[in-house]
């Protein structure tokens, strides 16, 4: 069974059950309204020629008409293609370059992105959401048609930050792997309402009957959303869960701890797509206190591969990640195979045969490269470009290399150090970037670090915390030079530290070597 039929049966046996709730068109959509659009959009896209097999770019914000839009393709077997706009006009050209879409269906505004972009204007189809949802009689829903478990379904793109981007395909039997997995990762519970802000997890939470609450707040920018907003939706809705951005929820919690609101609401809350370190975790557990708090490490190739709880991070554990041991991700997820192979990032890895991967996997404690395997890790890019870096295989079966180093301890949890390509090799020795910023961000009033070689030198650059006081910074700053004398920093240089466009909470690494070379 693929994603569709799943959608469609919480149509069937939940039909008047609200699938979304729209904080910002201020609706609330049931699941048979949900599947009755999708049927009415599927109808009209084929209609005007729009065929199984074929991509259709998709600009519309995270809405109620966005799941309409992608239900009524993955109904058609029709390819959702999805280009982050706010990348810029360089790599939406570069992405349709890649796989040129059949179709653009985008909103009003968006379509006025044909005035600036080539590749927009040579798209044969277009579709205004505002033309294809107008009001008309609605069509009953019927089953989706059987579509083979090997169906493109969802075409994305890495942001190409260090290169070229990768097409990253999706198909509905990988879709319907990856829901399985979130539904035990993340306890989804029928009928429960669930604050949504990471689109991929709304998919899981329509096909396991979970109400998906869409916030009143630009989602495009999580460190920048506006939090007495998010609250406002939180108190008149009521979610029980939510898996977000850190940088969305420490806006969340610094909101609550300046105004001494807590969330009550709250049963479970999730955090990831970014590194999560203790401090927040704890933050967390203190303004929502009947929720479990667990950080969840995945990436876009992999969602998820690991999780820990916050009640599960013991003292020795928060010792060891101020003593330069790293930050603790926790235990594999069951659906997944992970192994620590040596750190030869940049040198592609050949195929091998099984006991060739067990001869090569390192023991606990020895720092290496995560690769991982399993139904819900993407067996390869669009055309194979990026494979050659990022791929191997093993008696047929294809790995992952995530790019990241880490290490399992004694007892098999994983441990992240960071990027393999951010590690620093120089006459003190080798040092990963998570080692020394896991201990920094221990430290009272640090809101973020990055660790850095620049001109020969070790170089921590510091972010501190909004409201922590300017007369403390000094006597901090001599305190967190004291306790990382172990990672032999030559220089500490307060600044705001570069982060990624996507979420917000990822150290920008070029744009950060570009600021030391201005400064």
């Amino acid at each position: 069974m693929a994603i569709a039929p799943l959608l469609h049966q919480q149509a069937t046996e939940r039909p008047d059950a609200p699938a979304i709730i729209d904080g910002k068109a201020g609706e609330t959509v049931s699941f048979v309204a949900l599947e009755r659009q999708s049927v009415q959009l599927a109808e009209r896209l084929q209609q005007a020629g729009l065929q199984a097999g074929e991509a259709a770019l998709v600009l519309v914000p995270v809405s109620a008409r966005l799941y309409a839009v992608l239900l009524a393709l993955f109904r058609l077997g029709a390819i959702a293609q999805f280009i982050d706009p706010a990348a810029g006009l360089n790599h939406l050209e570069r992405c349709c370059a890649l796989h040129p879409p059949r179709a653009l269906i985008a909103t009003p505004k968006a379509h006025l992105l044909q005035l600036k972009s080539a590749a927009l204007r040579r798209i044969p189809l277009k579709f205004s959401t505002h033309r294809l949802l107008s009001a008309t009689a609605p069509l009953d829903p019927d089953t989706p048609p059987a579509l083979p478990l090997a169906t493109p379904a969802l075409l994305t793109f890495t942001s190409g930050s260090t290169g070229q981007p990768k097409a990253a395909l999706r198909t509905h039997g990988f879709l319907l792997a990856q829901h399985r997995a979130l539904v035990h990762s993340l306890h989804l519970t029928l009928g429960e309402i669930d604050l949504s802000t990471l689109p991929i997890f709304v998919l899981a939470n329509l096909a396991s009957g979970v109400t998906s609450l869409l916030p009143n707040v630009d989602l495009r920018y999580p460190g920048k959303v506006n939090a007495r907003r998010l609250l406002r939706d939180i108190r008149r809705y009521r979610p029980t869960s939510t898996a977000a951005s850190p940088a969305l929820l420490g806006r969340l919690v610094t909101e609550c701890e300046a105004t001494g609101q807590t969330l009550p609401e709250f049963r479970r809350i999730f955090t990831g797509g970014a590194p999560v370190f203790p401090g927040l975790l704890q933050r967390l557990a203190a303004i929502a206190p009947l929720a479990e708090v667990t950080a969840v490490y995945g990436s876009t190739e992999a969602e998820p591969i690991a999780h820990v709880a916050y009640h599960e991070i013991q003292p020795d554990d928060l010792a060891r990640m101020t003593q330069g041991k790293g930050l603790l991700a926790g235990y594999p997820v069951p659906e997944i195979a992970l192994r620590i192979l040596g750190d030869r990032w940049g040198q592609p890895i050949p195929t091998m045969t099984t006991a060739e991967l067990h001869a090569q996997t390192l023991p606990a404690g020895a720092v290496g490269e995560i690769v991982v395997s399993g139904d819900h890790v993407l067996p390869g890019y669009l055309h194979g470009q990026g494979d050659a870096e990022t791929k191997f295989r093993v008696d047929g079966v294809p790995w992952h290399r995530t790019g990241d180093a880490g290490y399992l301890d004694e007892q098999g949890r994983l441990w992240l150090l960071g990027r393999c390509s951010a590690k620093l090799t120089d006459t003190w020795g080798t040092i990963y970037p998570f080692a020394v910023e896991a201990a920094a961000q221990a430290q009272p009033g640090i809101r973020r670090s990055a660790l850095v070689a620049h001109q020969g030198r070790r170089v921590l650059l510091i972010e501190w915390a909004e409201h922590f006081p300017k007369a403390a910074r000094s006597p901090a700053l001599q305190d967190l030079q004291t306790a990382l004398a172990w990672a032999q920093i030559h220089q500490f240089h307060p600044c705001q530290i570069p982060v990624d466009k996507r979420h917000n909470a990822k150290v920008d690494y070029p744009a950060l070597q570009r600021l030391l070379d201005r400064l």
